[in-house]
Parts: structure tokens; sequence; C-alpha cells
């Protein structure tokens, strides 16, 4: 896991297809808006939960990344 303690989250539209599991894993960090998932905030303090978010979304559309170096924290390759 990385040390940094500020993180960019990004979600695919393209690849996104609502299935909220997310939402249900980090509520404060994603929302369903017109069926797709949205990160609430871009940049976020480190949160273990959008790691599971990231790694429990069916067509890996969200992607956790260090904020300094754009670094791919999650989903692991």
């Amino acid at each position: 896991m990385s040390g940094a303690s500020e993180w960019r989250l990004h979600v695919d539209a393209t690849r996104c297809i609502g299935s909220g599991i997310c939402a249900g894993v980090a509520p404060a960090h994603f929302v369903l808006v017109d069926g797709l998932s949205r990160p609430v905030a871009e940049r976020i303090a480190a949160d273990e939960s959008v790691l599971d978010a990231a790694e429990s979304c069916p067509l890996e559309a969200i992607v956790v990344s260090e904020v300094d170096s754009l670094r791919r924290i999650a989903p692991e390759g």
C-alpha cells in the first residue's frame, strides 16, 4: 500500500455499469448519479475503503492513484 496521504479517485464512465458496489463499500466517497458511479471528491485523504471499492468493481472502472506521482494504487494489475 502507498505511503502517500492524499489520493486521486477516477471513475471511467465508459466502463461503469452502475452496480453500486463502490457506494456500498465506501459510501463517503462514491455516489450513483443517473445510474453511474461518481466520486464525491476527486482528491481524498488516503482511505482503505476506496481500495476495497476499486478492487470490488466488476469492470475495474475505479482507479485510485497518488496525487503527486499519479502512480496507480488500485486496482492491482
